[in-house]
């Protein structure tokens, strides 16, 4: 995994769950599903990563 992927996959992470927990302070739903589909987008991208590094020669 690339340093510049791992940053963005983790900023993504870390950007989600900051919102989430925002709009979940101020009771605003759409924006917490918003929040945590970003914090997912993040953990899957970490994901893919983590598995592209396991099948490199």
């Amino acid at each position: 995994m690339s340093a510049g992927q791992k940053a963005k996959a983790k900023a993504e992470q870390v950007v989600g769950k900051t919102v989430r927990k925002a709009a979940h302070a101020v009771h605003n739903e759409t924006l917490a599903a918003k929040g945590a589909a970003l914090e997912a987008r993040g953990k899957m991208r970490s994901a893919k990563e983590g598995t592209e590094d396991a099948f490199k020669p």
